[in-house]
């Protein structure tokens, strides 16, 4: 195997060149046209951030590959202060996979990985390439713009040919990532931008700051739910919530809370709702996309605390933007399907703090991207995208609004979706990714466009076999999908 390193050509100053970088939805989407002058500073461009070489260099930390000693290897810093790895086969047929990771957390230490199939990619002469993005947070213009700038470095740093072909991929922000360098949007105003041939997104934030909007809007009905059901419980009164109380929420909503994953016990365990959780869960249910399998299922596992865990912030995300984005204003909140409020349900929306949204937080931007890039479904590329019923983190919701925007603006045929009968987030079997991947790539390369589900026709996401036909396992304590 032919190793590479490349010395960047100025130093560790990630952050200050992130920062330099940084400053330098059909019927509901979230773009905004209001453009921000004179253009606010926000926290995220106060912090900095380091890459290491040496992680960059561990391709097989992961995990290695097996078959490919043969395989050339090129990892390094970047000028922009994000680390890479590129990997090519002996055998390379000309086409690229940049691979865009998730979310790592508010650390100052960069991290690279590699894609899920890596070992696929591989096996089948892809060329792939990952950035560590030169920020950490939910920095998804970074992500882009790092994505993009390995791209079009590809040659320069390999010595090879231009790719014939480049695609992306990624999980979860990453997923965000995919789908939003894609955009006409982000071809039109991007730093860095890059046209791709197709596209796979997975687990993926693909209603942009819905995220937002849906972990403040369940959370706020969370604290409020918790103080009506226990009014020991601290009551909502304002965001941020400066009272805002996982525990007494938990005290409420389970009776054997869910418990995460650990040393001892791999997989976690999931909960057990008191009568009042099972009230809760249903109007998390809504929230998250409606009526469908594994969701209830998905609601009991760990990532319940995930979702509490952003509880009482401010609507910044973490210092992405300078002024709060989020509110709950014009949601309804039930406890079940059935239109119109029942009495309870009345209460709770007539009593619950309202907080007003501000779209122009995100506004267009005269420097490049915005802080969160959209999604407003306008691509002309081949996409097929993976979405979790029972995620409760990035929630299937995020598939039905990418499918309306798609729509709205006549793409929807570009646009193939596919759900997975999956209780937690991103827990996807490698075949499944790797269907997803093949399938978008014979179709990029001129046969029919594949198959996939509907995620819009409520009958058809409440069915009970929904998402068995592109799920490849059945999952522990998810019913098992019949066999054709």
């Amino acid at each position: 195997m032919s190793i590479h390193f490349t010395i960047p050509r100025v130093g560790l100053l990630a952050g200050l060149l992130s920062a330099g970088l940084l400053a330098g939805c059909g019927g509901d989407s979230s773009s905004s046209g209001v453009g921000e002058s004179p253009q606010p500073t926000r926290v995220q461009d106060t912090r900095t951030f380091t890459a290491s070489e040496t992680q960059a260099a561990d391709f097989d930390a992961e995990g290695g590959v097996t078959g490919h000693d043969d395989a050339e290897q090129w990892s390094g810093i970047r000028p922009n202060g994000a680390s890479y790895r590129i990997e090519v086969p002996a055998t390379w047929n000309g086409r690229l996979v940049m691979y865009a990771h998730g979310y790592r957390g508010e650390g100052a230490e960069l991290t690279v990985g590699n894609p899920s199939i890596r070992q696929w990619l591989l096996d089948n002469d892809y060329a792939w390439a990952a950035s560590s993005y030169s920020t950490n947070f939910y920095d998804v213009r970074t992500g882009v713009e790092d994505t993009n700038e390995l791209a079009l470095a590809f040659t320069d740093i390999t010595g090879l040919a231009d790719p014939d072909r480049l695609y992306i991929m990624g999980h979860s922000m990453g997923g965000h990532v995919t789908a939003a360098a894609i955009e006409d949007e982000t071809l039109a105003t991007a730093n860095n931008p890059v046209q791709y041939h197709g596209a796979v997104p997975m687990c993926g934030v693909v209603g942009d700051t819905f995220e937002f909007e849906y972990l403040t809007q369940a959370t706020m009905a969370a604290q409020h739910f918790a103080h009506m059901k226990d009014p020991s419980a601290p009551p909502l009164n304002g965001i941020p919530a400066t009272n805002f109380d996982a525990s007494a929420i938990n005290s409420v909503i389970w009776s054997i809370p869910p418990i995460p994953p650990s040393q001892g016990n791999p997989s976690g365990s999931l909960g057990v709702p008191t009568a009042e959780g099972e009230q809760f869960q249903a109007l998390m249910r809504n929230l998250s996309g409606g009526e469908r399998p594994v969701a209830d299922i998905g609601f009991t596992t760990y990532y319940w605390h995930v979702v509490m865990g952003t509880g009482g912030r401010d609507g910044t995300v973490n210092g992405i933007l300078a002024r709060d984005l989020t509110g709950n204003a014009g949601v309804t909140y039930q406890f079940d399907d059935f239109p119109p409020l029942n009495t309870e349900e009345q209460a709770f929306n007539d009593t619950i703090l309202r907080v007003e949204g501000n779209p122009s937080a995100n506004g267009l931007r005269n420097d490049g991207l915005r802080w969160i890039p959209v999604i407003n479904g306008e691509f002309n590329i081949p996409v097929v995208s993976l979405q979790g019923l029972g995620d409760f983190y990035v929630p299937f919701r995020h598939g039905q609004i990418y499918r309306e925007r798609a729509e709205a603006n006549g793409n929807d045929t570009w646009l193939v979706q596919r759900a997975i009968r999956s209780p937690g987030h991103c827990d996807y079997t490698p075949q499944e990714q790797i269907n997803a991947f093949a399938d978008m790539v014979a179709w990029e390369q001129g046969g029919p466009t594949p198959a996939g589900d509907d995620f819009l026709d409520p009958a058809t996401v409440a069915a009970d076999d929904f998402g068995c036909q592109f799920s490849t396992a059945d999952r522990s304590g998810v019913p098992a999908c019949t066999p054709p």
